[in-house]
């Protein structure tokens, strides 16, 4: 596929200057005392300065980073990321393919046909994680909703213990902000295979350009395990971070290079994958916009800027901050899924995602596999040749031969997938929708939820990898949970 360039290669050189400058003159927020140590070690000083706040000066510490470390650090992360399910399923995020996940950590479940509007809970992890699993264009999984009948401290970790039994296809962890989540993240994912091979993790720095230390601890420890790791800065322009697009996407790539320098002086080669969740604040009531088209011009940027360092990208896709199946949530999501796919995006996020990552409803999810179909297409382009110009199909017809359904031209490329055929839209006349019973995108996709969660099966686990897991969350109930 062509990819599309939003932004000319002088632009984007202007952007990683800038990104270095913002490391090397600005610095970040990083007290951690092993990191810095190691950091200052290899080049890295530390600018100190005192500030006003509230009154009183206070010392004003951050860490500098010289280009050619950062540079260094970059070119030792591999092109690729590979992560494979428990069936031997791989997926290559760096091939030059289109990928699709889930939106991860909903707070939020709607179910239309009911109005019932509630927070999540474990068994929605479950169902979501099984409905995904047959969802075709869904290629990896992340635990989809913090549920709220859990402790604070499990949420993370039981999001991933729950979803595991309910999908064989490659399961990328959840968000993490500590290293004893680490490591029993680790522990689990050893349960169906060597940790590096069937986990990835990621952890959210603080925009701006702050990384607290049990963040850092964390990050430290992904790269002592060997797991491909997902820096995951989420920073909103006019809030944490320059409100031009261009600054903003600045910042958050030094967001990402800090931890992936970090990740690379404790494990060389460790593989890197290079995330973008920039949004926007709304100027009259700050609220962060992921609906608006900025955010795929945003993941666009971050996407030439990723790969432009050679490594693979993921950003935000499906996007939008409707609340329910309607007209601007179908045209936020579509540009803002089919901007970056276009740039070239190694792996689009966002399947069910709604009100900014809020909430979710499983017609969402189910639309957004079609979806995903419409985006595949767009990217495959047409082709202008001997054989698609047809002008042999053209004579024929009009000297007398059947008309153009019956030519063999016309099933060739009804078989190619020149034309995408859609299962959920509506495209019939006015009577048969008006005696179908009037249902649209939204209701077609809520029957097909409600069909897919009576029928689809999962293969189970093992009866022993389930007793290991739950003795596993039992240990860290224990070290977590603060009584």
């Amino acid at each position: 596929m062509k990819t599309l360039k939003f932004l000319s290669d002088a632009e984007i050189e202007a952007m990683h200057h800038a990104t270095l400058r913002i490391l090397s003159e600005v610095g970040v927020t990083l007290n951690h005392p092993g990191a810095r140590q190691m950091l200052t070690d290899a080049g890295a000083t530390i600018h100190r300065s005192c500030r006003e706040h509230d009154g009183a000066r206070r010392q004003n510490d951050r860490v500098c980073l010289p280009p050619e470390l950062v540079e260094n650090c970059i070119a030792k992360c591999p092109p690729q990321v590979t992560v494979r399910g428990r069936n031997g399923t791989t997926k290559i995020l760096g091939d030059g393919s289109l990928n699709f996940h889930n939106l991860g950590g909903a707070r939020d479940i709607h179910n239309p046909a009911t109005d019932e509007h509630r927070f999540a809970v474990l068994q929605d992890v479950r169902d979501s994680t099984r409905l995904l699993d047959a969802l075709p264009n869904c290629n990896t999984i992340t635990p989809f909703f913090t549920q709220s009948d859990v402790p604070g401290e499990l949420m993370s970790l039981a999001m991933y213990r729950h979803a595991m039994p309910f999908t064989t296809k490659p399961l990328q962890g959840p968000g993490v902000q500590a290293a004893a989540e680490v490591k029993y993240a680790v522990r689990m994912a050893e349960v169906l295979g060597p940790a590096p091979e069937v986990l990835t993790l990621s952890v959210s720095p603080v925009s701006p350009l702050a990384f607290p230390e049990h963040e850092v601890e964390a990050m430290l420890e992904i790269a002592r395990q060997g797991v491909a790791f997902a820096p995951l800065p989420c920073p909103t322009a006019g809030a944490t971070a320059p409100f031009s697009i261009a600054g903003a996407i600045a910042q958050q790539a030094a967001e990402v290079l800090v931890a992936l320098v970090l990740a690379q002086l404790v494990h060389p080669g460790l593989p890197m994958i290079f995330c973008g969740r920039l949004a926007m604040m709304d100027p009259r009531t700050g609220i962060s916009v992921w609906g608006g088209i900025e955010m795929g011009l945003a993941s666009a940027g971050t996407v030439q800027l990723g790969h432009r360092y050679g490594l693979p990208v993921n950003v935000y896709g499906f996007s939008t901050n409707s609340h329910a199946l309607d007209i601007q949530n179908g045209f936020e999501r579509a540009l803002n899924a089919v901007i970056p796919a276009l740039a070239g995006a190694d792996e689009l996020s966002g399947i069910g995602e709604m009100e900014a990552g809020s909430l979710s409803t499983y017609a969402q999810m189910v639309a957004d596999n079609e979806f995903a179909s419409s985006i595949h297409r767009v990217r495959r382009g047409f082709a202008a040749d001997e054989d698609t110009l047809a002008v042999d199909v053209i004579a024929k017809v009009m000297n007398g031969s059947r008309n153009f359904i019956g030519q063999k031209h016309t099933m060739k490329h009804l078989k190619s997938g020149e034309m995408f055929v859609t299962q959920l839209a509506e495209r019939g006349s006015w009577e048969s929708w008006d005696t179908g019973g009037r249902r649209g995108l939204g209701e077609q996709a809520q029957a097909e939820s409600e069909r897919i969660l009576r029928e689809h099966q999962v293969e189970p686990l093992s009866e022993s990898q389930s007793k290991e897991l739950d003795a596993i969350m039992a240990s860290a109930e224990k070290e977590l949970v603060k009584s």
